[in-house]
C-alpha cells in the first residue's frame, strides 16, 4: 500500500485528482492537525478521512450513526483491497466476537463503529489491545452534526466524543458534516475540546452551493395537484428520480395512483423487510429494469446510495428542517449534470410534521411513567408487550402516538436499558441503569421542544420564500 496521499487517490480509489477542500484537509491532517470539514452531500467527505486513514501507520476508528451505511462503505473498501471493518449491532455475538479480535491484532485499517459501541466494555478492550500493538491515528466523526443536542439527528453518545476522543489517546481528529448551522458548528468545537484560537484546529467550510442542482417550491392543493406535479417532474429530466413522502400510508395511497395511470415504480418504506429494501435500493442502482428508474421512499431512503445520474428528487410532503431537505436534495445531480428538486407544498402536511415533533419529544413526566412501569411493571411488559404498556400510557380515542418508541430508544441511547431490536416489542428488555438526569430536566427537554418547532419553522420560510432560494440555504448554514 502506498503512503503518498495522491498514489494512494489513483491506486486505491482510482481518482486521477484531489476535488475541492480534500488535499487541503488530507495535508492538514498528515501534519497532525485537527479539521471540521463541512462541505455538500456528495462532494467526497469520505475521501478526506480514507486516505489519511491508509498512509497513516495504525487503525483509523469512524464513527457514524448509520448502520445501513456501515457496511455498503467497508464492502466497497475491501473491494479496493483495504483491511476494513464494522461492528454493529446488525452482526450476532459471534461475528462481533470474531471482528474484535481481528482489531485486537492490529489487521484492521478502517473500523466503522456507532459512539454507542464504546459502552461496550469488550470492544473497549479489542480497542486498548489495538492501541497497544499498532496505535490509534486517526478518529474521524461523520455526520458531527449529531454531536450537537441542537443537531438535526441528535444522538446522547455522540455528546460522548469529547470523553472516548480523550480515552483514545486524543488522536489526530476530524469531524466532517454537510449541515451544520452556526450555532451547531459552535458546538462541535466545543464537545471536541476544540480551542478555536489554535493553529493545530482548522475548520474547511466548502459552502454548501450545488450549482448545477434547480430548486423549486410548488404549492398544491389536492392529491390531485401532487400527482399531477410528480408526473411531470419525474419525467422532465432523462434518468433516475426520488420521490420523498413523510408517512408510509400516503406512499401507498400515490403508489396505487401511479399504478392506476400505469407509471411503473419502486417503494421502499420501514414496513417492507430488510431483504426487500435491499432488493429495491439495488434494483434502483443498476436502474436497468422496468420501473426502476423512479422511487417512492420515506427518507430513510438514499442513505449510502451513491447512484450519479438521479436528475429529480421530489419531496410531496415538506420535511422537518432544512437541515433534513438540503441532505436529502443533495443525493441528486452527484454527476455535475442537471438536477431539479421540487418541494411541493400543503400547508395541511404541516400537521403531520408538528405530529412529530410531538412524538420525538417527551415530556419529563412521560420519561417518568415510562421508567416507572418498566421498574414495576416488568412481569405484565414481558407476559403482553409493548402494547400492553402503550395502554397504560396513551389514551387510544387520541389516534395513533408514538412517544413510547421515542423514549424507549432514548433509554436505550442513555444506557438504562438493553434489548435486542426484535426482542423489545414482545416486552423483553433489561434496565441497567437508572432515569438520567438529561430526561428528567424539563426545561432541557422544553428547549430541544422549541428548538424542533423553529426548525420546522424555518422550513416553512423556505417553502414561502420569493427569492434566492440558494441565498436562503446560504444565510441558514452561515456561508453567506
Amino acid at each position: 500500500m502506498p503512503s503518498d496521499p495522491r498514489a494512494i487517490l489513483s491506486d486505491v480509489f482510482g481518482h486521477a485528482a484531489f476535488q475541492g477542500l480534500q488535499a487541503e484537509v488530507i495535508e492538514h491532517l498528515l501534519a497532525g492537525g485537527h479539521a471540521v470539514v463541512l462541505s455538500p452531500t456528495g462532494s467526497g467527505k469520505s475521501i478526506c478521512y480514507q486516505v489519511p486513514a491508509l498512509a497513516l501507520p495504525g487503525m483509523t476508528i469512524v464513527l457514524s450513526p448509520l448502520i445501513a451505511l456501515m457496511k455498503d462503505q467497508v464492502d466497497a473498501l475491501r473491494a479496493r483491497g483495504v483491511a476494513a471493518t464494522f461492528i454493529n449491532s446488525s452482526l450476532n455475538r459471534q461475528a462481533r466476537e470474531a471482528r474484535s479480535r481481528e482489531v485486537a491484532s492490529g489487521a484492521v485499517k478502517l473500523l466503522y463503529v456507532t459512539p454507542e459501541r464504546f459502552r461496550k466494555e469488550a470492544f473497549r478492550e479489542a480497542i486498548e489491545a489495538a492501541r497497544a500493538s499498532v496505535g490509534i491515528s486517526l478518529l474521524a466523526i461523520d455526520e458531527a452534526h449529531c454531536i450537537s443536542q441542537w443537531g438535526h439527528d441528535f444522538r446522547p453518545d455522540y455528546s460522548r466524543v469529547g470523553q472516548w476522543r480523550e480515552w483514545l489517546g486524543s488522536p489526530t481528529t476530524i469531524a466532517l458534516t454537510a449541515t451544520a448551522t452556526p450555532p451547531v458548528q459552535d458546538d462541535i468545537f466545543a464537545q471536541l475540546g476544540f480551542d478555536p484560537s489554535d493553529a493545530q484546529v482548522r475548520q474547511f467550510n466548502r459552502g454548501i452551493d450545488r450549482p448545477n442542482l434547480a430548486l423549486e417550491v410548488h404549492q398544491t392543493w389536492s392529491d390531485d395537484d401532487k400527482l399531477e406535479a410528480i408526473l411531470k417532474r419525474s419525467q422532465q429530466l432523462p434518468g433516475s428520480g426520488i420521490v420523498y413522502f413523510t408517512l408510509i400510508k400516503t406512499l401507498e395511497r400515490f403508489s396505487d395512483l401511479l399504478a392506476a395511470r400505469g407509471i411503473d415504480h419502486l417503494c421502499y418504506h420501514g414496513k417492507l423487510d430488510a431483504r426487500s429494501r435491499r432488493q429495491v435500493q439495488d434494483a434502483f442502482m443498476r436502474g436497468s429494469e422496468p420501473g426502476s428508474a423512479l422511487v417512492l421512499a420515506t427518507n430513510a431512503f438514499g442513505m449510502g446510495i451513491d447512484k450519479a445520474d438521479i436528475r429529480t428528487i421530489t419531496h410531496a410532503e415538506i420535511p422537518g428542517s432544512v437541515e433534513s431537505y438540503y441532505q436529502e436534495i443533495g443525493r441528486s445531480g452527484r454527476d455535475g449534470q442537471p438536477a431539479l428538486c421540487t418541494l411541493l407544498y400543503d400547508e395541511r402536511d404541516l400537521l403531520t410534521q408538528m405530529d412529530f415533533i410531538r412524538w420525538t419529544n417527551p415530556d419529563a413526566d412521560y420519561y417518568e411513567r415510562v421508567y416507572h412501569h418498566l421498574v414495576h411493571d416488568g412481569e405484565s411488559i414481558r407476559a403482553f408487550g409493548l402494547d400492553w404498556l402503550r395502554d397504560k400510557l396513551h389514551d387510544r380515542r387520541r389516534g395513533h402516538d408514538g412517544r413510547l418508541e421515542t423514549a424507549l430508544a432514548m433509554l436505550e441511547r442513555h444506557g438504562t436499558m438493553q434489548a435486542e431490536q426484535h426482542e423489545l416489542p414482545r416486552g423483553r428488555y433489561e434496565l441497567t441503569g437508572e432515569l438520567p438526569a438529561a430526561l428528567r430536566d424539563a426545561d432541557r427537554l422544553a428547549d430541544k421542544l422549541e428548538a424542533d418547532q423553529l426548525r420546522l419553522y424555518d422550513m416553512v420560510e423556505y417553502a414561502k420564500h420569493e427569492g434566492d432560494r440558494k441565498a436562503f440555504f446560504n444565510r441558514y448554514f452561515g456561508c453567506a
